[in-house]
């Protein structure tokens, strides 16, 4: 499937949904239909501003449900508020090692307005499977998912 085809099935699955049921219908929704997402999550700014909350996510259990602020691929996004792509996370010194499978990995912040507010955090067990076109569609999903917050 597109991702545009894709984006379009996302909208219409959330019309009308609260965020309880929102979040984890697109991030099981990603992980069904893109091939190369093997771990998809959101990552919830902290109300101290100080770290990333674990939110919804499908895939393997992990312990990294609390992350802060500069730490980490995922902590480095919430605090430049742009999005990453790590082609080789063994290259990347700031990494925080989730599982030995994950290679790869893309992260995209939601935002409300220009303020950072959460991220979607995918992981990958490819080699470089991400593109210009997964950091342009995660955007336009972390746009529909900004209205949650």
């Amino acid at each position: 499937m597109g991702f545009e085809i894709l984006l379009e099935k996302i909208s219409k699955e959330i019309d009308g949904l609260n965020k309880e049921v929102a979040l984890p219908k697109v991030m099981a929704t990603l992980k069904e239909e893109v091939f190369h997402y093997d771990w998809v999550g959101i990552y919830e700014l902290t109300a101290d501003e100080k770290g990333l909350s674990l939110g919804p996510y499908v895939g393997k259990a992990t312990d990294h449900t609390y992350i802060p602020v500069g730490k980490g691929v995922c902590g480095q996004v919430a605090e430049k508020n742009i999005s990453m792509i790590v082609q080789d996370v063994s290259q990347e010194d700031n990494y925080i090692a989730c599982s030995m499978d994950v290679q790869s990995e893309i992260v995209v912040p939601i935002k409300k307005g220009d303020r950072f507010v959460a991220q979607i955090d995918i992981d990958s067990h490819a080699y470089a499977p991400f593109t210009s076109d997964d950091q342009s569609f995660l955007e336009k999903v972390a746009a529909l998912l900004s209205v949650y917050y």
